[in-house]
């Protein structure tokens, strides 16, 4: 189960850097236009991914502070609940299956992390 866990952390990780790094980086006036959102919320979101997606693995590698790998996939199911919402919202199911399909794996890291296979500090 810990390799399970950990692959599907690092893949994860490596989406919501990457996305969130994009986002951040995108002029905001793109942003905006792309999403239709306020960009002052597309940076805060785009901050919550990167951080994230960097919460998913920093804190079980480095052995500090390991509860937190449990928060960040839940704090990132929150952001993926609310990405499933808004594309169903736009009348898009097929799309909408992608943010529910992260949502579901990170879940599954959150309890994983929390209850199966917990990581433990130095």
């Amino acid at each position: 189960m810990t390799y399970a866990l950990w692959i599907i952390q690092g893949l994860l990780a490596l989406l919501f850097v990457f996305a969130g790094g994009f986002k951040l980086f995108m002029p905001i006036e793109e942003l905006v236009k792309e999403t239709g959102m306020p960009g002052p919320f597309m940076r805060f979101i785009s901050v919550a991914e990167l951080l994230g997606g960097i919460g998913l693995i920093l804190p079980g590698l480095l052995r500090i502070r390991p509860s937190l790998t449990p928060l960040a996939a839940a704090g990132l199911v929150i952001v993926m609940i609310g990405a499933t919402v808004l594309t169903l919202e736009k009348g898009d199911v097929a799309p909408a299956l992608a943010p529910l399909a992260v949502g579901l794996l990170l879940a599954f890291v959150a309890y994983g992390r929390w209850r199966l296979a917990p990581l433990k500090a130095r």
